[in-house]
């Protein structure tokens, strides 16, 4: 299989690191893939007419996009704890927790293109200032929500690689007046599949520079 992959997405970091999680990270052959809304990647485009990673490519030639449909899809490739729980309960709590982590990503993405990546005159710090406070409540829910004691599931690992990128972008200190996320994401991060799969490189936007 190929995954088409960014070293700088948080969406892509989650698939790779579900992959890692379930075994399967050795049958991935992985693409880096520059994509921005503002340079095209005509070979993106081509297996995704959204232009975004990740994408993965099957071995049968079936071509899937967006990181919760490719999750899913390598979850049922593997004989383990299935990272998306069949038990109702368990299985509602992952999905919610990965929804919060894919719009948290989204608002963290929003902030840093009312902050440094729109040109500074019409940047407008009102919306930026309401996608933060969409962050700031997100990570108020999971301090008081978070579950040390439970297996990993992929809430859990949409939920770390998307603070993952808040962090790494500079985009909201969370970690403060937060211990028990403090604690959790931590621990998170010490796992073989986040350390094989670090954030690194800028934003290409056009083909002069980057950002």
């Amino acid at each position: 299989m190929k995954l088409l992959y960014q070293t700088h997405s948080p969406y892509a970091r989650k698939a790779l690191v579900a992959a890692h999680e379930m075994g399967l990270a050795d049958r991935l052959q992985v693409v880096h893939h520059e994509t921005s809304p503002l340079a095209r990647n005509d070979d993106v485009f081509a297996l995704n007419p959204l232009g975004k990673v990740p994408v993965l490519i099957g071995d049968d030639g079936e071509v899937i996009f967006d990181s919760c449909v490719i999750c899913e899809y390598l979850d049922a490739l593997h004989d383990g704890a299935k990272l998306i729980p069949s038990d109702p309960e368990r299985r509602y709590r992952a999905l919610r927790h990965q929804a919060i982590a894919t719009g948290t990503a989204d608002a963290g993405i929003a902030v840093r293109w009312e902050t440094e990546r729109r040109p500074e005159a019409v940047r407008w710090a009102p919306l930026r200032n309401g996608q933060l406070q969409k962050i700031i409540a997100a990570c108020d829910f999971l301090e008081a929500h978070l579950d040390h004691r439970k297996a990993i599931d992929i809430g859990d690992i949409a939920l770390a690689t998307a603070l993952s990128w808040i962090e790494f972008r500079g985009v909201y200190a969370f970690q403060q007046a937060r211990p028990r996320l403090s604690s959790w994401y931590t621990q998170f991060c010490a796992r073989p599949s986040m350390l094989a799969t670090t954030l690194h490189g800028n934003t290409v936007d056009t083909d002069a520079g980057s950002r």
